[in-house]
């Protein structure tokens, strides 16, 4: 081998050494930090898993403290989590391995919602199911479900792009998403909206994330179907509808040159909504928002959370932003909760933690989680059911432009987490480019070894 190409070799190796040591002790501590008002913290924490498409490994869990005081894991993935008044806990699954396959070839996996029974003899059982088949596990999956006071869940369902109710294993009610954006021929062959959460905010009113429209909606449920009451980040007439658009998502089926698309700068793919203060005014049919409305929004694709507050002329707007805690900055949370106390819950996914902070974002509780967590639930030691009126922020949490990081890096990074969820957390956008120019510089090396060999 020529000495430039021992060179390239040696200066790949090195730089990739340094890369991974260097990182490696520069990294903050991912040990759980507790300050504040004690340690006695029970939550709920529903884990995705990781590995092949992010569907291995996945487990409902209860922390008590830093703790695991017990483990459901008989599913591929689990992802949002409560505890029911009765002490069992609600939890949206995805499973591979079911007979029961309807219009697809067995076996395949089938999404919805389980009961789990942490009491149970023998450890934690599933005690209740509700599911279906679908087509592939990738972006098929209910990932969230409402109990209703009356009996019988809501849901999302991303398969059929839907919300629907079920009482006794039967669907009773649904609003398509077609209703509102350009459909696909068949949504379940393509990630269109990819609808991920619902919560009742108001009798047979629901908050309805439509992750890849940037766009919350307040549906109101009829006799006759749907109706939106609100949408908030509603689309601008002439604003750029490209973070909508990309890797195949929302489309313009009706050929009018545009597609229901909010602004990506204040929210941009986001998970798990939580409606904290104001109220759903008027008689069915009629439904409006009040000026006083707050919603607290995992902003992931900013990398950040947010609350944000409806304005006097209807507009919603960043009231209050955090996109760092402990010196590491939020990446791609998927779950933030408002607590009683005025702290904020947050499931920080890729970072693989999930983290308590107060209304000017200190950490006060972190846990580092072995898998990617999707949500993360406190469970109040007496059952206060669904709770409204939340406190408002009053800090300035961690204010500051959300770092968007390099699209191409970032998107590496994501298969990282998901091929690899054992890789540490601190292997980021930096650590994914500066391994790609090492091993850019052993292949040059290699190949001027091959062309030295065979004299070319």
């Amino acid at each position: 081998m020529g000495t430039r190409a021992v060179e390239l070799v040696l200066a790949g190796v090195l730089l990739f050494g340094l890369t991974v040591a260097g990182s490696a002790a520069l990294a903050p501590d991912r040990g759980g930090a507790v300050a504040g008002d004690g340690d006695e913290r029970l939550t709920l924490v529903g884990s995705q898993g990781g590995g092949a498409g992010w569907h291995q490994y996945g487990s409902a869990y209860l922390l008590n403290g830093s703790e695991v005081e017990w483990r459901e894991d008989s599913a591929d993935s689990y992802f949002d989590v409560q505890r029911l008044p009765d002490g069992r806990v609600l939890a949206g699954f995805m499973d591979g391995g079911y007979e029961d396959c309807g219009p697809y070839e067995s076996p395949c996996a089938h999404t919805g919602i389980r009961v789990i029974d942490p009491d149970a003899a023998g450890g934690p059982s599933v005690v209740e199911e509700y599911g279906f088949p679908v087509r592939s596990q990738s972006n098929s999956e209910i990932h969230d479900a409402e109990p209703l006071p009356g009996g019988g869940f809501a849901m999302t369902d991303m398969d059929h792009e839907r919300i629907m109710i079920v009482e006794g294993g039967e669907v009773v009610w649904t609003w398509n998403a077609s209703e509102l954006y350009d459909a696909p021929a068949d949504p379940t062959r393509t990630d269109w909206l990819h609808i991920n959460d619902i919560d009742r905010v108001a009798a047979d009113v629901f908050l309805v994330s439509v992750r890849n429209a940037n766009q919350l909606v307040i549906v109101e449920r009829t006799d006759d179907g749907g109706e939106v009451v609100e949408v908030i980040n509603a689309d601008v007439e002439g604003s750029s509808d490209d973070s909508c658009t990309r890797n195949g998502q929302l489309r313009d089926t009706d050929g009018d040159g545009d597609v229901r698309c909010g602004n990506p700068e204040v929210l941009d793919h986001q998970h798990n909504p939580q409606w904290i203060a104001g109220d759903i005014e008027g008689e069915p049919g009629e439904r409006t928002v009040s000026e006083d409305a707050a919603v607290l929004v995992a902003d992931s694709d900013n990398d950040r959370v947010v609350e944000l507050h409806r304005t006097a002329d209807g507009d919603w707007e960043v009231a209050w932003t955090v996109t760092s805690v402990d010196g590491r900055s939020l990446h791609w949370p998927r779950d933030a909760d408002r607590l009683a106390n005025g702290h904020t819950l947050i499931t920080d996914t890729l970072n693989k933690r999930i983290v308590e902070i107060d209304e000017n974002g200190t950490a006060v509780w972190s846990y580092p989680t072995e898998r990617i967590p999707y949500e993360a639930d406190r469970v109040p030691r007496e059952f206060q059911g669904t709770e409204r009126d939340l406190p408002t922020a009053t800090g300035d949490g961690s204010a500051g432009p959300a770092d968007s990081g390099v699209p191409v890096l970032s998107t590496l990074v994501v298969g990282v987490r998901a091929a690899a969820p054992w890789a540490p957390v601190w292997f980021a956008e930096t650590q994914v480019g500066l391994t790609l120019v090492s091993l850019a510089l052993v292949l040059a090396g290699g190949v001027l070894a091959v062309r030295d060999r065979l004299g070319i």
